[in-house]
């Protein structure tokens, strides 16, 4: 984004294709698919024009490229036109039956109980890497550890945990 804001056309191009599924994921979830990419393209625009307000000390930047979206598809839901409720389709529930829930429920159970099987190294490493969806290299620096020693505790854990749940 530094680049970005130095005018380089090249790194905003990347960063848009870096960023573009999630902010369009985002708007298609808060605006609708039909207006979703109409919003991502605004999104950007607005990154582009406004590129001299983020500042690297105040916000991450993918926190402030999430607010602009946000504040896009909200604008647009203001100014959207009332739907007659003939209009408006029928909405399809996709959410799991209450098998598949209490199945996905003994599975999770299942596997918290292998978590306890692992040593603290190892629970903590496979709960930042698995759950919080961070990167070895970043888990290692959270453990500070060596990069490859994490390698080791996550290929430990889940050898462990392969045996734990058979």
């Amino acid at each position: 984004m530094l680049r970005v804001q130095g005018g380089d056309k090249e790194a905003f191009r990347l960063l848009v294709g870096r960023h573009i599924d999630r902010i369009v994921g985002t708007a298609r979830r808060i605006v609708g698919v039909a207006e979703a990419e109409d919003v991502a393209q605004d999104v950007f625009l607005k990154v582009w024009t406004a590129r001299d307000q983020w500042s690297p000390g105040q916000a991450a930047f993918r926190t402030w490229l999430y607010r602009v979206a946000v504040n896009r598809c909200i604008d647009r839901v203001r100014r959207a036109r009332p739907t007659s409720i003939d209009e408006v389709p029928e909405i399809v529930d996709d959410a799991p039956g209450p098998l598949a829930e209490c199945e996905r429920r003994e599975e999770g159970e299942r596997l918290r109980e292998a978590m306890t099987h692992l040593s603290d190294q190892q629970r903590t490493a496979i709960t930042l890497y698995y759950h919080e969806s961070l990167t070895a290299a970043e888990v290692a620096e959270i453990m500070g550890l060596r990069l490859n020693a994490v390698e080791s505790l996550l290929k430990r854990g889940r050898q462990k945990l392969r045996t734990v749940l058979k």
